[in-house]
């Protein structure tokens, strides 16, 4: 035995290793997601000595295993001895970082980053830099695009020599032959710039930007419209017009549309980077133009910026830009041929009527919004009616009250129950803007006809839907509105109608209080316990212990514990647990 215990010390690494050499890949994954474990048992020195050099050469696994194996290592700083040792991580996480699978090196290259600031400025130049220096002139290109990942995190704390050299490699990178390499090289151009000096930003960056934004790949070209934004927050404002303006006019009419579509999506990044007067003289045109542009996708996205547009547009002129140059591309896009473009466009439209004030909305925006409210896609309609309260603030949502009705009643009877949902969550905010007579004429036989509805989460919705509306219009409202109608659902001859009954009281007994309840809902529950559906019956049960806490303690022991204790007795078993669990939640035991 005491040789055995011997070699205890010995005993995690050995199943380590039988179980990474094991066929199967869950048994490898579970090892090495148990690796910090085992190197807590190894201890430091080991885990360096022994446990890195044999992980170091056995990555040629599933893609799996060395993902999990990647992310471990980012966290193993304290397990191999702190920071001074951190560089013995670096073999395996270079390894990993040129491996073929794309997320496996992202990982790997995460893992690199978060280690990279652990290093001390020596370390980071002895052992970190030449192993960027090493990926970035790799054979294989994926060693290439996981270095332009780990310029950024060590070039601020190297000397100016080696500074040089990592401009350099990031410059040969740029200019890659294979384009993944292009590509890598173009997404981190953004993040490697703000780390650089401003007169390398001047020399470099912006030569190896308006390369990039030409280059023959659509997929580069695109990237190098997100790092615009990061450069143009960089340079002077003077510098703006000659170093990054034409390469932005270039890439808003390029031939593509997924450099245009990537233009209209970071247009208002864009547009706060370069500041209000290139804005006025540059962007707003570029900005017309993506909203007529040829492709839909790139109308939407342009669409779906128009009132962040106008909103950060410079105040002194904002008003005569919108009315003259983005309102008629704006009205053009009310009557588009594609749906998401005016699905977009509805989504933000209501936010101008608080830029342009109540004239302008009144004269130019109403007759768009009533477009939109008949338009034959429901979900542009939805769109107009769940952004209300923008315009409500501005006219007041009488001016549209009668265009509104036929829209909301289309929406609540359409044939998709998704549409019917979400018009439901928007009732108590309408209810809210409409007032309680408008209400009550037009729109509160749509609230009970849900209640109704064939679909389990429409009825479902339109219980809480009462509850709400409750709270806004008060206990007496619901006391003659509401409750007479819900109370008459009880003797409907479905069984599911009247269990949406007893959801109704559940919901509404706290909110109308104790007299409506023990008055109006109470005799009804009650009643319902005869029912011959032991889905109601249970219901019952789970009814009385919802609203016991709402009534007094004589009606609980009068009226409501004799019924618990008769469904105590049924006959099935769901009734009588629910009876049972009724009457100790409310103590009648």
């Amino acid at each position: 035995m005491a040789g055995a215990d011997g070699d205890d010390s010995l005993y995690p690494i050995a199943v380590l290793i039988d179980e990474l050499r094991n066929e199967d890949v869950q048994l490898r994954l579970n090892s090495i997601k148990k690796l910090s474990t085992i190197a807590l048992a190894l201890g430091v020195e080991r885990t360096r000595t022994e446990l890195l050099p044999f992980l170091t050469d056995t990555i040629y696994d599933e893609d799996e295993v060395l993902l999990a194996l990647a992310e471990q290592l980012g966290n193993f700083t304290m397990l191999v001895g702190g920071p001074e040792y951190v560089h013995c991580l670096l073999p395996p996480l270079e390894s990993l970082a040129t491996v073929e699978e794309t997320v496996v090196r992202d990982k790997a290259v995460e893992s690199l980053r978060k280690i990279s600031h652990e290093h001390s400025p020596v370390d980071l130049e002895v052992h970190f830099e030449p192993l960027v220096k090493r990926l970035a002139s790799g054979d294989w290109f994926t060693s290439r695009t996981s270095a332009c990942g780990l310029f950024s995190v060590c070039y601020p704390r190297v000397s100016s020599t080696v500074k040089a050299e990592i401009r350099q490699h990031f410059r040969n990178l740029c200019s890659d032959d294979t384009p993944m390499v292009r590509r890598a090289a173009a997404s981190k151009l953004g993040e490697f710039a703000k780390v650089l000096e401003l007169e390398y930003v001047k020399s470099d960056i912006i030569s190896l930007f308006t390369a990039l934004a030409s280059d023959e790949q659509d997929s580069v070209r695109l990237l190098a419209v997100e790092a615009c934004v990061s450069i143009a927050t960089l340079l002077p404002q003077e510098d703006l017009e000659t170093l990054v303006m034409p390469t932005l006019r270039q890439a808003a009419e390029d031939k593509s549309w997924r450099v245009r579509y990537m233009v209209a999506d970071k247009f208002s990044e864009l547009q706060k980077a370069v500041g209000p007067e290139i804005t006025k003289n540059d962007l707003v045109p570029a900005f017309q133009n993506l909203l007529k542009d040829c492709e839909a996708e790139v109308r939407a996205a342009a669409a779906n910026k128009v009132k962040e547009f106008c909103e950060n547009l410079p105040e002194d002129s904002r008003e005569t830009i919108i009315m003259t140059h983005i309102l008629p591309c704006v009205k053009e896009l009310v009557s588009d041929t594609n749906q998401h473009v005016k699905s977009a466009l509805a989504s933000v439209i209501m936010g101008l009527s608080t830029i342009l004030g109540k004239d302008n909305t009144i004269e130019h925006l109403l007759p768009l919004f009533l477009a939109q409210l008949k338009d034959e896609c429901p979900e542009v309609r939805l769109n107009i009616i769940s952004n209300l309260d923008c315009v409500n603030e501005v006219i007041g949502i009488r001016q549209l009250s009668q265009s509104l009705l036929p829209a909301i009643v289309e929406l609540a009877e359409d044939a998709k129950w998704r549409v019917r949902l979400a018009i439901i969550e928007y009732m108590p905010l309408l209810a809210g803007q409409l007032g309680v007579e408008f209400f009550d004429e037009k729109l509160n036989s749509l609230c009970m006809a849900w209640l109704v509805d064939h679909v389990y989460a429409i009825r479902e919705a339109a219980t809480c839907n009462l509850t709400k509306l409750v709270e806004k219009f008060g206990a007496e409202w619901a006391q003659n509105t509401i409750v007479p109608k819900v109370l008459g659902m009880a003797n409907d001859p479905n069984y599911l109608h009247r269990m949406t009954t007893l959801f109704c009281i559940n919901a509404l007994s706290e909110a109308c209080g104790q007299e409506i309840t023990t008055k109006h809902m109470l005799p009804v529950v009650l009643k319902m316990s005869n029912d011959q559906v032991a889905n109601v019956r249970f219901n019952v049960a789970k009814s009385l212990q919802k609203i016991g806490p709402v009534l007094d303690s004589n009606c609980l022991q009068a009226e409501v514990k004799p019924v618990l204790e008769k469904l105590a007795a049924d006959q099935d078993i769901d009734v009588k647990y629910f009876a049972q669990e009724a009457v100790s939640v409310l103590a009648l035991a």
